[in-house]
């Protein structure tokens, strides 16, 4: 065997590793895929701590004077954070058809629970409706955007769980085919 042979087998060697990896590669992506529901909901429940520090009261409701600003305000009694902002927010409220959705949200809990915050605007009054959602209609609603929010979250504020995120990092990298 002459030297370009052993270049050229060495080189078919190469392209069959890069090619295996690949492979690999999108399964473990499809198989992470086929499990996104499951990864959110154990993501929610890994961030409630994080949650409870750095989330925020949301408005519930309040008055609005001419100049744009809230007075009278009443917020919801427990903390969340924003994941996501609905693309196209939905027609209407499921509490009240008459009310038109002006904003739309997905927000966690500090109970790890998924919501979507509807807010209405009638000219005088700020109105919201929290619709509560599982983690499968997070993810149709509002996409792998959310889910890489809260790694985000989870990557700023979960001290000393190294690994976790460590672990998080790589699955978002193969859900988003590149590392985030």
């Amino acid at each position: 065997m002459n030297s370009m042979d052993e270049i050229e087998a060495g080189l078919k060697k190469l392209e069959q590793k890069i090619q295996d990896l690949q492979e690999k590669g999108d399964s473990l992506s499809q198989d992470i895929k086929d499990h996104d529901t499951e990864l959110l909901a154990r993501m929610a429940k890994s961030a409630v701590p994080v949650v409870k520090v750095v989330g925020l009261n949301m408005l519930r409701k309040g008055k609005q004077d001419t100049k744009g600003e809230i007075y009278d305000p009443a917020y919801y009694p427990q903390k969340m954070i924003i994941l996501g902002k609905a693309a196209e927010a939905a027609a209407f409220r499921p509490d009240n058809p008459q009310m038109p959705v002006t904003d739309q949200f997905c927000v966690m809990s500090e109970e790890g629970k998924f919501y979507e915050l509807m807010y209405s605007f009638d000219g005088f009054l700020t109105d919201s409706y929290l619709n509560p959602i599982d983690a499968k209609t997070a993810i149709e609603h509002y996409g792998y955007d959310i889910m890489f929010m809260l790694y985000r979250a989870m990557h700023d504020y979960l001290k000393g769980e190294e690994a976790l995120v460590e672990a998080l990092e790589k699955v978002m990298g193969y859900i988003f085919a590149k590392k985030p």
